[in-house]
């Protein structure tokens, strides 16, 4: 579902990924962790195409997000570190310009919309401007419209900034359900123990390079450290 070929990004003489090869399958869930600025939101921006690489490629479904972007991109549901809104715009007319943006019919985005508010529990705010609604509630429905169109691949960076424990805890299933029915996850985090119950594969960063890879278990038995938390393993690997 999503394959990272040899990618290199430059920032002027600033090296932030180097030649970094990733294969993530459907139904994974696949966490990129790593210190501060070792690549990992540079990373989802490339694979997002919101940056371009100065080396390498990235393949969503065999679609190049270089040379094919618009087909590589209809397979990707996108949730930034950092939402951005029209402050102007009600949450649901938010949800209804993603969806056009994706295609969406207005008979699909009105059927799915009311479902996936429910997630959240979303209903007594949506209509109101976006400028009034908390760093949380922000994220909430950037999360929802991730999941509008029906994607097959999830770009997540730090998916619960700003969420209370209930939300994470929903959040959390709502990445598990999506992969266990068959969907991708890509999720960069600084949150460990929200992924550590529901990753698939752990890819380490460090200045740009992918120093480890593997799941919780095998990753144990590299560092020699049975039972070990992916805490106690991210601080072993990275230090």
């Amino acid at each position: 579902m999503l394959s990272i070929k040899n990618l290199t990004k430059k920032f002027g003489d600033a090296v932030a990924v180097e030649n970094l090869s990733i294969d993530v399958s459907p139904g994974e869930i696949y966490a990129l962790i790593g210190p501060n600025g070792s690549g990992k939101t540079t990373t989802i921006k490339l694979a997002a195409g919101l940056y371009y690489p100065t080396a390498g490629d990235i393949f969503i479904e065999n679609a190049s997000i270089t040379r094919d972007p618009e087909k590589a991109k209809r397979a990707i549901g996108y949730i930034p570190d950092e939402p951005f809104f029209y402050d102007r715009m009600t949450g649901r007319e938010f949800l209804h310009l993603v969806g056009v943006l994706f295609g969406v019919s207005e008979a699909d985005r009105n059927e799915k919309i009311p479902h996936l508010l429910e997630i959240f529990g979303l209903s007594g705010i949506i209509d109101g401007f976006v400028e009034n609604y908390s760093r949380g509630n922000k994220q909430k429905v950037s999360i929802l419209a991730a999941f509008l169109h029906d994607p097959k691949l999830l770009l997540v960076d730090e998916p619960i900034v700003g969420l209370d424990p209930e939300s994470a805890v929903r959040a959390r299933q709502l990445f598990s359900d999506f992969a266990k029915e068959g969907g991708t996850v890509f999720v960069c985090t600084h949150t460990l123990g929200f992924v550590e119950d529901i990753v698939s594969r752990v890819g380490m960063l460090k200045t740009g390079k992918l120093i480890k890879e593997g799941t919780i278990e095998e990753l144990r038995q590299t560092a020699g450290k049975p039972g070990a938390g992916l805490e106690e393993l991210y601080l072993h690997f990275t230090k």
